[in-house]
């Protein structure tokens, strides 16, 4: 029989209602919800005295090949926006919010959070381990960390607080784990792993830095760039392909990014043999065959995406004008969350380890003008709004040794 375990879910949007409906499926787990969201923990809390959570799940892409589509009900009588109430007595934590929610969960959560607690980012998205390091100090050490970079599923709200749709359900997660001092009486992987059931299968890379260099969030700015740098501001009369209109320009980009992630690990692991990123192109030649991004020739690339239905029709961020044509989103996820927890630190463990890298820095300036935000200068990581961002050298971490000692690995 599995222990008795308590679940803490951060956030209340598609990713907590899920992680939510999940855990509390489960048996001999308490779940509880910590929400944020100005009114949030009440509406929720009033609708589960007279309703249900009802989660419907699509297992039919697991890779467990049943087709089977599974359809039932929880109850969540814990939620709360108090987490004085919320983490006292929790095994586990699951951040479930985007990377711009994390720091103020992490700072609610730290007065109250106890040495042996299991801290995951799902999503965590790279910097992660940084960000929770720099709030919870020492605390930290005694803890367990775990990030993932995306969530394990693809979920919506069908109406909150009621019913949530997990439409996908992806075969492996790959993350990291960080065990710092910490021994806690459950095992953290059976436990993350018992809340997600059999999919996906949870994977840890050798440490925490192999999964911020094969990231998935070099792909949209680079392409974006490609697509827009030349606009003349004109608004278009259709909403531009976005893979499948991949052209050679923005395959470069791509590709020239994913080099010079290639050669930070090779000079990490020159520098500092002990840092085992062994991983780090396996995890490109897994992107490779999920995401299709590393192609450098277009016309070969759109052609694998042309096999591929999870593209079909997916289109540029794009706002409509009021005389129905559309220009684009610069505000957007693609920019606003893959710069700051993407590119920028991507960019930053790249600068320790004295890479040079033009594509990161050309990309990344246009990025920021689009964002009106200072992150590089030049070819360096020392813009006025780097505080925004989740790049070492934020938390003042600007040499490999600090890299290296700053987080157990």
């Amino acid at each position: 029989m599995a222990k008795q375990v308590t679940v803490l879910v951060c956030g209340a949007g598609n990713g907590g209602h899920a992680a939510a409906g999940l855990a509390a499926s489960r048996e001999n787990i308490e779940t509880r919800v910590l929400t944020l969201f100005p009114g949030s923990a009440e509406r929720w809390t009033n609708i589960m005295k007279d309703h249900y959570l009802r989660i419907t799940i699509d297992e039919g892409d697991t890779g467990i090949r049943n087709g089977q589509s599974i359809d039932f009900n929880v109850k969540l009588p814990f939620i709360t926006n108090d987490a004085s109430k919320a983490v006292p007595g929790a095994d586990v934590i699951i951040f479930t919010s985007p990377a711009f929610a994390h720091q103020n969960y992490l700072e609610a959560i730290e007065p109250y959070i106890q040495p042996n607690t299991t801290i995951v980012g799902m999503p965590g998205q790279p910097g992660f381990e940084f960000q929770v390091f720099d709030v919870l100090k020492d605390k930290a050490n005694q803890c367990v960390i775990m990030s993932y970079e995306s969530l394990p599923w693809a979920c919506r709200i069908a109406e909150f607080g009621k019913c949530v749709h997990i439409l996908m359900v992806k075969v492996n997660l790959m993350g990291c784990i960080i065990r710092g001092r910490s021994m806690p009486s459950y095992d953290p992987m059976e436990t993350v792993q018992r809340v997600m059931g059999k999919a996906p299968i949870l994977t840890v890379a050798n440490n925490y830095i192999e999964p911020i260099l094969a990231t998935k969030a070099i792909i949209h700015p680079p392409i974006m760039y490609g697509k827009w740098k030349n606009w003349d501001g004109k608004p278009l009369d259709k909403k531009p392909l976005f893979y499948q209109g991949l052209d050679e320009d923005q395959a470069r980009y791509l590709g020239g990014i994913s080099d010079e992630l290639v050669a930070t690990a090779k000079a990490i692991a020159t520098q500092r043999p002990e840092v085992n990123l062994s991983g780090v192109l396996q995890l490109y030649d897994w992107y490779l065959r999920d995401h299709k991004p590393y192609i450098k020739d277009s016309t070969s690339l759109q052609t694998v995406l042309q096999t591929d239905t999870a593209y079909d029709g997916l289109v540029h961020p794009m706002k409509e004008t009021e005389d129905g044509k559309f220009v684009p989103d610069f505000r957007y996820r693609y920019l606003t969350e893959d710069v700051p927890y993407g590119l920028a630190v991507t960019k930053g463990l790249a600068q320790i380890a004295g890479v040079p890298t033009p594509y990161h820095d050309e990309v990344i300036a246009w990025c920021q003008k689009q964002l009106g935000k200072e992150i590089i200068v030049g070819d360096e990581l020392k813009g006025k709004d780097i505080g925004s961002t989740r790049c070492p050298q934020r938390y003042g971490i600007n040499s490999l040794d600090a890299l290296v000692k700053s987080i157990t690995l």
